[in-house]
């Protein structure tokens, strides 16, 4: 997926509806449709803080999910005009979250605890020195250890961080709000909540034409990029880009049939 461009510009028109929406149940539509084309974003962040196997990515990305669905449950343009930066908070909140309460089940050997220490104070002093960042081989060679350590301590220390709830956030319009004021209560939107929406897209999905329904589950589902699509189903990979968003459209369509059934 890493050629597929969201488009925000739309994102941010499916907002503006969501957003004026009385009727809950065009809300929930309109809100699945924007996570649909807004979920490049989450796998992006979950695979840039997944830690090797350790962590299963696609679990990682259910709970970015629900920061994805929350972001687009409060945002507001008026306090801030850009979605993706909000949303990106959100997201990277939630799996952070997720992982810290993770870790602190899960305790590692004093040992480990005993070399972050000088893996830190180490990393520290040759950054200093250099200016850049050292190895993990580098960091190996001058504690006289194992890569493999060096690799427990560094996965034990990113566990660690979290995002503050007092962090505060540019909005774009000189004006600054934390995290804490942003984030939803966690029985706000779960996960089981989430996977009743997972049932309700994937049966829309079955009701597309079968050009759009198989761009769809290649892109969103099957992780392969516009360009690897194309080359699949041997058109360009603007055919692809287009029969996405006509794709995303024609869902929000179906979704919304379904209330006057």
């Amino acid at each position: 997926m890493a050629d597929y461009t969201i488009n925000y510009d739309e994102i941010g028109e499916w907002l503006k509806l969501y957003k004026s929406a009385e009727n809950e149940k065009q809300k929930k539509y309109l809100q699945n449709i924007i996570a649909l084309a807004a979920m490049p974003l989450v796998k992006k962040i979950a695979r840039g803080l997944a830690r090797r196997n350790t962590d299963p990515v696609e679990d990682i990305i259910q709970v970015g999910s629900v920061g994805l669905v929350k972001a687009i449950q409060l945002y507001n343009p008026k306090v801030s005009e850009n979605f993706k930066t909000y949303a990106t908070y959100l997201i990277t909140g939630e799996i952070r979250h997720y992982l810290r309460d993770k870790v602190s089940m899960i305790k590692a050997p004093r040992e480990i605890y005993e070399l972050a220490y000088r893996v830190n104070k180490l990393m520290q002093k040759l950054k200093d020195e250099e200016g850049n960042e050292p190895s993990e081989t580098v960091l190996a060679e001058e504690l006289g250890t194992s890569v493999g350590k060096i690799k427990e301590v560094i996965d034990v220390e990113r566990r660690k961080q979290t995002i503050s709830l007092d962090q505060f956030i540019n909005t774009g319009n000189d004006e600054s709000l934390s995290l804490f004021d942003k984030i939803a209560d966690d029985n706000h939107y779960n996960l089981e909540t989430f996977q009743e929406d997972k049932i309700l897209i994937n049966g829309a999905i079955n009701k597309l034409d079968k050009k759009l329904q198989e761009v769809v589950i290649l892109n969103y589902f099957e992780d392969m990029s516009q360009t690897q699509i194309a080359s699949k189903l041997g058109i360009s990979q603007m055919q692809v880009s287009r029969r996405l968003k006509k794709a995303l459209n024609a869902l929000l369509e179906i979704l919304s049939e379904k209330e006057k059934v």
